[in-house]
């Protein structure tokens, strides 16, 4: 099984939440009827994540405005369900990865299919330092950094895109893709975001060593933050 990641920009004249709709109502019903595709999330920006507009990092604009995830028997059938896709949006792009989960969001604010999962999802696109071995990235980031991102952050559900390649012209260079699930008073609280309960020592505390855990495997000059509401259309069995 494969994953891939679909990064979609809705048209001018469309707005966020009409948008979301056109995805969840209509897109999301004829993926489910593809032959091959063995799970779908969504994440959306729309007004339920308005208020998280001051935790959006943005250095390649203008940023996707929602991130489709299909899991899918054979990458090599995506023209059956890209040609749907492409009737909802204004332009895509896509990628292949390799997901590590080290928390299961599920397992905490449970969902049913197609309900709004609880609080927000930050999806960040990121690069490795240009200097950095991808070996050495990786160990960094998911051997060593991972224990760090959970430590210091309320994340209840943390997932992990290691992008394998780019599957068309037109989609930007990314090494990884991370989508953490945060509760909703992160959205504007640093408190509810870092699980400091109002204590500002530990707060300070923690988001230091978030910053100097990140600032070893991440280029600060290419990162895109994007709160989204998240939705799980088909669970994978």
């Amino acid at each position: 099984m494969e994953k891939l990641l679909y990064p979609l920009w809705r048209a001018p004249d469309d707005s966020a939440d009409g948008f979301r709709d056109s995805l969840l109502q209509q897109l999301g019903p004829q993926l489910q009827s593809v032959p091959g595709i063995r799970g779908i999330r969504l994440c959306v920006a729309d007004s339920a994540v308005a208020p998280a507009a001051g935790r959006i990092m943005a250095s390649n604009a203008p940023l996707p405005d929602a991130v489709l995830s299909l899991w899918v028997d054979d990458s090599g059938a995506a023209p059956a369900w890209e040609a749907l896709i492409d009737k909802r949006v204004l332009r895509r792009s896509a990628y292949q990865v390799v997901e590590s989960e080290p928390l299961r969001n599920q397992a905490v604010h449970p969902s049913q299919p197609g309900e709004r999962v609880y609080g927000m999802c930050h999806v960040v696109f990121f690069r490795k330092p240009e200097a950095m071995a991808r070996d050495q990235w990786l160990q960094v980031w998911q051997g060593s950094h991972t224990a760090v991102a959970i430590e210091t952050q309320s994340t209840f559900g943390y997932r992990q895109n290691v992008v394998v390649r780019t599957l068309d012209a037109h989609s930007a260079y990314f090494d990884a893709i991370v989508e953490e699930n945060f509760p909703t008073g992160a959205m504007t609280s640093d408190h509810e975001f870092y699980g400091s309960a109002g204590d500002e020592e530990l707060l300070k505390q923690r988001m230091a060593a978030m910053m100097e855990s990140c600032i070893r495997f991440i280029d600060f000059d290419s990162i895109d933050v994007i709160p989204m509401s998240e939705y799980v259309l088909k669970p994978l069995g």
